[in-house]
């Protein structure tokens, strides 16, 4: 079970027991968990998001906090995750970027927020699963990162998308 802010509470506890103590220690109110009536009857109605919102702790945060205790990989924050994207398909296109990106970095954003794209594309690349890749937009020729992964023996691939003239999308694998 792959841990949400939408997980019910109930069902994280019952694939990962080791983190009552842990959800307990972030939000007390949730130490009535130790009650098995209590626990059947608040923790199937409470989220994991319900439990940041009630320890006044930032829901993302929380999730990776539980994510990173029982092994599994950090969430990004929703900005940067993407479930589907339209990208234009051309038969020049290598076969290791079918399908959909793993994760989605837009350069042009993170610059404009004095980021560095770099990295940004750095601290995911060791968390791309086999066969996943990182879909990086910007609105210029991202050379300087291109040369980078193919110093880290990372796969690339760039083109113009055909909708707007003025992106750019790399493709790191």
């Amino acid at each position: 079970m792959l841990i949400t802010k939408t997980c019910k509470l109930l069902d994280v506890l019952e694939a990962y027991p080791s983190l009552e103590e842990q959800i307990v220690n972030i939000a007390p109110p949730f130490k009535s968990l130790k009650n098995p009536i209590l626990r059947r009857t608040v923790a199937s109605l409470a989220t994991i998001e319900k439990v940041a919102q009630i320890g006044s702790m930032d829901v993302a945060r929380l999730v990776n906090t539980l994510r990173r205790h029982v092994g599994q990989i950090e969430l990004l924050e929703e900005s940067d995750q993407t479930e589907h994207i339209d990208i234009p398909r051309a038969i020049e296109d290598p076969e290791w970027i079918s399908g959909e990106p793993q994760f989605l970095v837009n350069g042009t954003e993170l610059l404009q927020r004095g980021e560095v794209p770099l990295g940004k594309v750095n601290e995911l690349i060791d968390q791309l699963s086999a066969g996943g890749y990182i879909l990086l937009l910007t609105n210029f020729s991202p050379s300087p990162i291109i040369d980078a992964m193919i110093k880290q023996n990372r796969q690339t691939f760039t083109k113009i998308s055909p909708q707007n003239s003025s992106e750019h999308m790399t493709f790191i694998g």
